[in-house]
């Protein structure tokens, strides 16, 4: 019994030593923190960032083009938006099917965006820091991999 038992434990250890996954999300949190706390004056997150520089790209955006762009599932998106037109910063465009409620950023979304971009530099660089050259080159060519 104490043998099956120790094998458990060091699958165990094994685990929490090597899991990539773990070690990505603890990284995550980290990352986010510093985005946040740049864009917190603001009234933004990253998260709602990253959504409002997608639709500045499209002009016209369309949910489902947001979350394959961005990988989000089509509950954080909508959360988002709920959040971000509560705020002024997007606004629905009326179109001909009602389900794929097209939108766009307001003029006050377009100023957040203005507003927010020294203080993402900052936040790029400290984060930057974190990962350090190799860190960054690592996460771009495993992202590059992904479709835009």
């Amino acid at each position: 019994m104490a043998a099956k038992s120790s094998n458990f434990d060091a699958k165990i250890d094994r685990i929490a030593r090597e899991c990539i996954a773990v070690r990505m999300r603890m990284l995550n949190r980290v990352v986010t923190g510093i985005y946040d706390t740049a864009l917190r004056p603001l009234g933004a997150k990253i998260s709602q960032l990253n959504v409002l520089v997608a639709a500045a790209k499209l002009q016209l955006a369309r949910p489902q083009d947001i979350c394959r762009i961005l990988h989000l599932d089509t509950s954080t998106l909508s959360r988002n938006l709920d959040r971000m037109k509560a705020k002024g910063w997007m606004e629905i465009v009326p179109g001909q099917d009602a389900r794929t409620q097209p939108f766009r950023l307001t003029p006050a979304g377009k100023r957040l965006l203005e507003r927010a971009v020294p203080r993402w530099q900052r936040a790029q660089k400290q984060a930057a820091s974190v990962l350090a050259r190799n860190g960054l080159t690592t996460l771009g060519a495993a992202t590059g991999t992904f479709t835009a």
